[in-house]
């Protein structure tokens, strides 16, 4: 996929304020500082289209980006960070679950996970909600230009072994790396595949607990 425009939209403070918009949207999602600003901006080819902070938790609220005139890619807010206050925390449950599980136009959801680390039990959980909630997902896991070639594949199998030994299915696995430029290509090519050709099918609502949110 070529990008040849992107632009920033429009921020939501919940569902109800996304843009009443049909196109297709992609929404990328992670712990916070998992570098998703950076991964953002290098899809688009456009330094500073999201902000990058060296702040964990900077992002709050449902970022929209206008990509070739034709669909959205959407910046979600992080999870995880400790030093946001529990009020915060269940505003942001109930924000990215309200649109996960209801905006009728969006297409895949990528989730974001640090390549350098071991399972960590919130991330395991929220691909599991997310399983459990038939939501399209596919993983990537970021920073792979920090850790050597057998050390990813050891942390990948470790992960995607866990979410298996627990029950859950693997969903499609991607790596990348803001600094080296690595794993723009393969995401694209994910996004071109999914854009539609029809009208979506509405996702089915499902009362599940959020308790990943609450850790």
């Amino acid at each position: 996929m070529n990008v040849k425009s992107a632009k920033f939209l429009t921020s939501a403070t919940g569902l109800e304020d996304c843009p009443k918009s049909s196109m297709p949207e992609f929404a990328f999602i992670g712990r916070s500082n998992v570098g998703k600003s950076s991964l953002i901006n290098l899809l688009t080819g456009k330094q500073g289209l999201a902000k990058v902070s060296s702040t964990p938790g900077k992002t709050k609220l449902i970022n929209f980006f206008t990509i070739n005139d034709s669909w959205s890619l959407v910046d979600l807010p992080g999870y995880g960070y400790a030093r946001v206050s529990k009020g915060e925390q269940e505003g942001f449950t109930e924000l990215i679950g309200d649109y996960l599980l209801e905006r009728e136009n969006l297409k895949q959801i990528y989730v974001l996970i640090d390549s350098r680390n071991e399972p960590m039990q919130i991330d395991l959980e929220f691909i599991a909600w997310l399983r459990e909630a038939d939501a399209p997902l596919t993983i990537i896991f970021t920073k792979v230009d920090k850790v050597s070639m057998p050390e990813l594949q050891g942390n990948v199998n470790r992960f995607t072994q866990t979410l298996e030994s627990g029950g859950v299915d693997i969903p499609k696995v991607l790596s990348s790396s803001s600094k080296d430029k690595l794993g723009r290509g393969l995401i694209l090519s994910s996004i071109q595949k999914l854009l539609p050709k029809g009208k979506s099918a509405k996702k089915k609502k499902v009362n599940i607990s959020l308790g990943w949110m609450k850790k």
